[in-house]
């Protein structure tokens, strides 16, 4: 390759390279740049189901398949995991919402909380568990397993729980996520086939910087009114910002402690996946055809799910730093 191609490829590479560096902080930082910046998302928000798209292949395209493998030659708490985070979540969600009549009170955040509670963990959830030091082997392989399965479950939590909430029927939902999945998985393989693994692994950095792009791709679209709905109604929406931040740590904290007794590191992580719900994907799936109160509560727990890493961040060093003294400990007992 010429010098001059070289160096005209280096200067993105190395801004891609900074930017999947900056971890937590970047991803954090989307939510600010999303609302202080409208027009971006009234540009941006034709472009969801194309943005969800790229995240899924980057996604797929970056599963260790070896580790993949190892794991689910184990697959006891995987199995758990993924029965939780596919079946008892939405359950939960819509037998609660049934028997207080929240159904009928709040029609619009009733179907906000269902899909959110129906939707696949997010496909970043590894690469978050990662960025803040915990299994992200063992996110990953819960996550594959459970979005093989939530065209599925959607569709039946559809059928019980959405009659008449929704603008398509549950069985185009199921199809339509179905669709989704196994076109991005096709197109990672087919990268992974044409680039190959080791080179993804040695590009991994500015592909996170690439991976941080798509997500305010995703997080514009979705946030564009989120500074207008505060200055119309800023009552209902701080509200809805604080059921947002209630449903996310919720989440996070029954998981954690459900799975306790594999060790709060693991059971950590995979409070940190059941929490961060892949809501692009059911917004993909709808195309986007919601009420204006689901747009709202989908925008706003952007902020949990992008804040909450960066928190979590010296919690997981802590629980980190006792598990490698602990191993040091029993090892130095042993001696």
């Amino acid at each position: 390759m010429p010098w001059f191609l070289r160096t005209i490829i280096a200067v993105p590479v190395r801004g891609l390279t900074w930017l999947g560096d900056q971890g937590t902080r970047a991803v954090a930082a989307l939510v600010f740049i999303a609302v202080a910046v409208p027009p971006i998302g009234a540009l941006l928000r034709p472009y969801v189901t194309e943005a969800i798209f790229c995240l899924l292949c980057i996604s797929f395209m970056r599963v260790d398949l070896a580790a993949l493998y190892g794991h689910l030659r184990r697959p006891g708490l995987v199995a758990a995991a993924t029965v939780w985070t596919t079946i008892g979540v939405p359950m939960i969600v819509g037998l609660i919402a049934w028997s207080t009549g929240f159904d009928s009170r709040s029609p619009g955040l009733f179907l906000a909380l269902m899909l959110q509670g129906m939707a696949s963990p997010m496909m970043a959830s590894p690469a978050l568990a990662a960025m803040i030091g915990l299994d992200a082997t063992l996110v990953l392989v819960t996550l594959v397993t459970s979005t093989a399965l939530v065209p599925f479950t959607a569709s039946l939590f559809a059928s019980l729980f959405l009659s008449g909430n929704l603008s398509i029927t549950p069985l185009t939902l199921g199809l339509k996520l179905l669709g989704l999945l196994a076109g991005s998985l096709l197109a990672a393989t087919i990268i992974r086939r044409v680039v190959g693994a080791d080179a993804i692994q040695r590009h991994r950095r500015p592909i996170d910087g690439i991976n941080i792009i798509i997500l305010l791709v995703f997080a514009s679209a979705v946030m564009g009114d989120v500074a207008s709905d505060l200055v119309t109604d800023p009552v209902f929406t701080i509200g809805v910002a604080l059921m947002a931040f209630a449903v996310y740590f919720t989440l996070l904290a029954v998981t954690t402690l459900l799975f306790r007794r594999v060790g709060y590191e693991r059971a950590l992580a995979l409070g940190l996946m059941v929490s961060q719900r892949n809501l692009g994907l059911m917004l993909a799936a709808t195309a986007g055809a919601l009420p204006p109160t689901t747009w709202l509560y989908f925008a706003l727990t952007q902020f949990p799910i992008h804040l909450a890493p960066y928190m979590l961040t010296p919690i997981a060093r802590r629980l980190m730093a006792r598990v490698r003294m602990s191993d040091a400990a029993a090892a130095g007992s042993t001696t």
